[in-house]
Parts: structure tokens; C-alpha cells; sequence
């Protein structure tokens, strides 16, 4: 139940803002959300584009809402070679796109070969990686790019020959094939256990290639390809999954609705869904109180703790009853809509959720040599990077900053979170120890100012500290790290925050020194994490590199003794955050929902925090946006 008394017209704007058309009807569902950056799905990488690709496209493989256990998708068997290095797919007959054009694996297999494309600069091409001759073509395209722009001869008939010959290369190289309409068969290099994890990520669905062919386009000059991002478009966009796009306004939102020629196995119970991106925090807590939304993705406003404390009142209060209610075999959201309700004049709530996360939150340090004005960057020594990280007091942080008390991180991996998998040590609290490493590195406070000075007199740089606008959890715990480095370390600090999508292309260039970062796994393995760090790798924003480090990744990738592939990931993660420290972890996140579960079905508590789309709808004898 929601208790803010809000005035008429602020009601009147909040539901002028979740209507992305002032014709349509309110969603069944409206939730708030950061803002989608792309629907392509092969250039994704942030959690709210991937979340609405997993509505909107199926890949060979889905994920199970509760358990993330694989299950079939488009495929609805394979089977897989006794030494664990050939799969074969078996797709749905009558799987269709929007379209009603039928789907097939050469969908699969031309998707795919576009991810691995360097023109395109996915970030998540290297999970293709694990295929036989992936990485081989993938060099072979950025050499080749590379030797057309040096030659004397470049244009549009040139051009166009290097892409047939790249399609020709790709069929020779790469363990894929398609022996049918309706079969593919991936080849691997070496087993890869959570391969079917893979095959129900959003980055390695298919794509309609009619629709990309109609906005591709070869740069006579480069070579290069691209695809005019008009594709993605309402009106034109085609996918396949149980839900589709009707409407997208960039900072307005989108609504997504049921896709008629869906034939998956995951049927859609509710009508309509819209997703509003409501940059300040604590007026996305206010649509919700008027009812203008009805699920707040991720609560961060400022009062975001005391809003928890009261839900936890009343749980505690009806404890018993609860746990009992969850014995017989209720799930959470049935046995807190049965419980008694909240009593206003204890101030309780029932409608604030804190779910535990397989994601870390982390800050990143730019490990370049430069900085992107040409600067030197003291972050390039891995001292001055262990200073700063051993400078934080990190259940400080998570006591009296964020006061949700989440679990301190040590560590990228979260602690616990994949079985067979012993986690290393990685670094505490030690100010003294801090100030070592930091003297090392020659910064040592030569003039008596408190603050420090190279071997020449040169102060410590003004730390740039980088972080997207919008969350009030995130300034604060900026405001919290600079003070820390300040009276630790003798350094300055001054932050900087941007709009989404401006501070992802500063992230992506290398413009800045420490910037605010964080990863949900994508699967349940350690190297969803360990990935991060390795050289080339499209989500690597730090500009990390270490030989060392990519060596014991690629051995655990050829490694066919789990326990031995386990050991060395977990020796790779301490050179990572002992020895290295590329990324400073701060504590494993804890998410808060902001939901009534006497309202609203649907949504999942595993940790990965996925969330079906599909599955969301209203209580039968809740009405649509009732006001509180």
C-alpha cells in the first residue's frame, strides 16, 4: 500500500510521463528503468538493454526465470559430443519472427559471424571465442581491414570483394555450420561447461538478417561494415521473442507487447508493458507512490535505506506466520501478499525488496599509460593503484553511506556465489600499508601540506572521478572515496558526472582516472568477471593489459579438469585483485525493488536478476493503476 499524499497535478504529470504516446492506454505493467541505449542486441553490454533483449528476442537457448537453469529456446534439444567439443541444435519448426518469415539457422550462424566482426566493436564478441577458428577469423578480418587501408586501390568494388572474401573466410575458418533449415552445429576448441549459459545470452540470439541487409553499408575507404542503427526502430525492427516493440522515445521510454507469432514456450500473461526512464531517483519513488508506476527497477534514492528498515518492521512483525506460509510451499511474493496488512501508524511497508545479487559494485582505475589529454597517468603503476584500494574503508561504505550493510568485497567474483570455485583474499583496510605502497611509487608529502609530492615536487594530479548522473548512491559513495584518498593518501579529487550515455563513451576512451563501474554475472562461471581485465576485451574500459593475466586465462580455457581449470581462475582473480588491482572492488550489490507484491506477479528473486519481462502482469482483482 502506497501512503504518500501527492498533489493532483504532479499525479497528472507522472502519468503524462509513462505514456510514451499520448494515444495509448497505460501499460498493464509500467515500470522505471535507466534509460535503453541500444536494441542491437550484439552491442549491448548495460543490464536494462540486456533485460528488455531477453523479452524481445529467444536464442537457441532461455533461462529458467527461478533458477537461470538453461532450457530450450529456439532449440528444443541438442546434444553434445562425448569429448564435450561438438553440439548440435535442434531449432523449432515453426519458430517465426515478427514477420511471420521463418527462422532457421543460417539466422544463427550470419548473426553470430557478424559479432565476431572487429567493424562493429562488440563488446561481448570474445564469448564467441570458445569456437573453433572464432578468434582466427577475427584476427584475420582486423588485418585485413588493416592492409586495405594502407593499399593504393580503395573503393566500392574493392571493398565489396574483401567482404565476400570475409564471408568465405568465415565459412572456412569457423566451427559452425548449418547441415539444415533447422540444425546447428557449433564445434568448440575445449569443453566449455556452461556453454548453454552462453547459448541463452541475449548477445548470441539471432538477428533478422532481411532487415540488416536492407541498412548495411561498406565504407569504400575503410572497408569497414556498419548497419544504420534505423533498424532498430519501431515499426521496423523484427525479433522473435514472446514480447515486441511498439513504441520507443528516447528519454521517454518504450512499450513492449505481446508478439503474436511467438511459438516458445513462454506464454505471456499480461498485455502491455511500458518502461519509463525516470533519471532522478527520489521522483521515481514519487511516481510509484502515485501509482503512475508500478515497479521501481532499482531503488536509489536517497531514503532508500529507511524505506527498507520500514518493510523489514513489518515482515518482522508477522515473521512466524511468514516462514510458515513459505513451508507450505507459498513463493515469496504469494506468502507477503497473505500476510496482514502494513499498519500505517507504525510507519511499516511491505512493497521495498532487498535482493542479494550476483554482481559486485566496483570503481575502475585507468590503467593506461596516458591520459586522454596526454597527461602521464600515475594509475599506470599498479602501487599507486594498490595504495588507493588499500586506502578504503570499505564497512564504512556500506554502514554509513549506503547503510544497507551489503556483504564487503574483496574480491570481483562475488564470495560463495559459483560452487568449486575458492575465492582468494584480495585486499583489506590498511592505511599504513596504503601509505607504503604509495611512497613506493615516490608520492610521499615532501613539503609538509598534507598532500603529496613526486621526487621532483610535483603535487599528485587532481583525481578525475567519473561517474553517470541519476543516483544519489553513487554520489555519495563518490563524495565518501575522494575523502578517504584525501585524508589517507594526501591526494585531490574532483567529480565528475555525466548523462549515461556520454559517460560510457568517456569510459570506452579512456577519459578518466577512476570511474565508477559494477557487473552482473552473465553466467555462472568465474571468468563472466575475470573477462573484464583481459587484454582486447570489449568491456575492459580500464585499459588493462597484463601477459601474466591472460596466459592463466587461456589455460583454464583449455583446461578439461574442472577442479584444475577452477584453481587456476581463482590464482588468476588474486593476481587481479592483489597484485594488480585493475578494478577496486567495493561490496557484493544488493538491489532494491520497489514493488507491491499484492499488485504486481512476475518478477523473479534469483540473483542474477534477469527478470522475464514476459512474465510480468497484475493480480487478477488488482486494478490498472489504481491510486493509492
Amino acid at each position: 500500500m502506497r501512503w504518500i499524499a501527492v498533489s493532483a497535478l504532479v499525479v497528472a504529470l507522472l502519468l503524462a510521463i509513462t505514456t510514451c504516446d499520448r494515444s495509448a492506454e497505460r501499460a498493464e505493467i509500467v515500470f522505471s528503468s535507466a534509460d535503453v541505449f541500444t536494441l542491437d542486441a550484439q552491442r549491448m553490454s548495460y543490464m536494462q538493454d540486456l533485460r528488455v533483449a531477453r523479452a524481445i528476442y529467444e536464442g537457441l537457448c532461455s533461462a529458467d526465470a527461478d533458477t537461470n537453469e538453461p532450457t530450450p529456446g529456439v532449440a528444443t534439444r541438442w546434444e553434445v559430443s562425448p569429448d564435450g567439443l561438438s553440439w548440435t541444435f535442434h531449432l523449432r519448426s515453426d519458430a517465426q519472427w515478427s514477420t511471420g518469415d521463418a527462422l532457421t539457422s543460417h539466422d544463427f550462424k550470419e548473426s553470430w559471424r557478424r559479432l565476431l566482426l572487429p567493424d562493429i566493436a562488440a563488446d561481448y564478441a570474445g564469448l564467441l571465442f570458445a569456437v573453433r577458428g572464432a578468434q582466427e577469423f577475427f584476427s584475420w578480418r582486423t588485418h585485413a581491414l588493416a592492409e586495405y587501408a594502407k593499399g593504393p586501390q580503395r573503393n566500392s568494388v574493392q571493398a565489396q570483394a574483401l567482404w565476400k572474401e570475409t564471408t568465405r573466410k568465415f565459412d572456412e575458418l569457423v566451427g559452425i555450420s548449418t547441415p539444415d533449415l533447422h540444425t546447428l552445429v557449433v564445434h568448440l576448441n575445449a569443453p566449455v561447461p556452461y556453454w548453454t549459459d552462453l547459448c541463452a545470452f541475449p548477445t548470441l540470439g539471432p538477428l533478422h538478417q532481411p532487415t540488416l541487409e536492407q541498412f548495411m553499408r561498406i565504407d569504400p575507404d575503410s572497408a569497414q561494415v556498419s548497419w544504420d542503427p534505423g533498424w532498430t526502430k519501431p515499426g521496423t525492427i523484427v525479433t522473435n521473442g514472446p514480447l515486441q516493440l511498439v513504441e520507443w522515445k528516447y528519454k521517454r521510454g518504450m512499450r513492449l507487447e505481446p508478439n503474436p507469432r511467438y511459438r516458445g514456450d513462454h506464454a505471456v500473461p499480461g498485455q502491455s508493458i511500458s518502461i519509463v526512464p525516470i533519471e532522478d531517483a527520489n521522483t521515481a519513488v514519487l511516481a510509484y507512490e502515485s501509482g503512475a508506476i508500478d515497479w521501481v527497477s532499482d531503488l536509489t534514492a536517497d531514503f532508500r535505506a529507511d524505506l527498507a528498515e520500514a518493510s523489514r518492521r513489518w515482515l518482522d512483525r508477522h515473521r512466524d506466520q511468514y516462514e510458515r506460509l513459505i513451508e507450505s510451499g507459498l513463493s515469496v511474493d504469494d506468502a507477503l501478499a497473505s500476510l496482514p496488512e502494513p499498519d500505517r501508524s507504525l510507519g511499516e511497508r511491505r512493497d521495498v525488496h532487498a535482493l542479494s545479487a550476483f554482481g559486485t559494485d566496483f570503481w575502475s582505475f585507468n590503467c593506461r599509460s596516458t591520459l586522454a589529454d596526454g597527461r602521464p597517468n600515475p594509475f599506470s603503476d599498479r602501487r599507486v593503484r594498490r595504495a588507493f584500494a588499500l586506502a578504503i574503508d570499505k564497512q564504512t561504505l556500506t554502514s554509513r553511506v549506503t547503510r544497507l550493510n551489503e556483504p564487503v568485497a574483496t574480491t570481483l567474483v562475488p564470495r560463495g556465489s559459483i560452487p568449486g570455485y575458492t575465492s582468494p583474499t584480495g585486499l583489506s583496510y590498511d592505511l599504513a600499508m596504503a601509505r607504503a605502497e604509495f611512497a613506493a611509487a615516490g608520492w610521499i608529502d615532501r613539503t609538509g601540506d598534507g598532500l603529496v609530492e613526486d621526487t621532483s615536487g610535483e603535487p599528485f594530479p587532481v583525481v578525475d572521478m567519473l561517474y553517470m548522473t541519476g543516483n544519489p548512491r553513487v554520489k555519495n559513495i563518490a563524495i565518501a572515496l575522494a575523502a578517504m584518498w584525501r585524508d589517507g593518501l594526501g591526494v585531490q579529487c574532483e567529480l565528475r558526472s555525466k548523462d549515461g550515455k556520454f559517460a560510457k563513451e568517456d569510459l570506452r576512451r579512456g577519459n578518466f582516472m577512476v570511474g565508477r563501474g559494477g557487473w552482473y554475472g552473465d553466467y555462472a562461471d568465474p571468468t563472466t568477471f575475470l573477462d573484464l581485465s583481459k587484454t582486447g576485451n570489449g568491456n575492459n574500459d580500464r585499459g588493462f593489459s597484463s601477459a601474466a593475466f591472460d596466459t592463466l586465462l587461456e589455460s583454464a580455457a583449455v583446461e578439461v579438469d574442472e577442479a584444475r581449470r577452477m584453481a587456476i581462475l581463482s590464482e588468476a582473480e588474486r593476481m587481479l585483485v592483489e597484485d594488480e588491482m585493475p578494478i577496486l572492488p567495493l561490496c557484493q550489490y544488493v538491489t532494491l525493488y520497489m514493488y507491491d507484491p499484492a499488485e504486481v506477479r512476475g518478477l523473479a528473486r534469483h540473483p542474477r536478476l534477469s527478470q522475464p519481462l514476459w512474465r510480468l502482469h497484475r493480480r487478477v482483482d488488482s486494478p490498472v493503476g489504481a491510486a493509492p
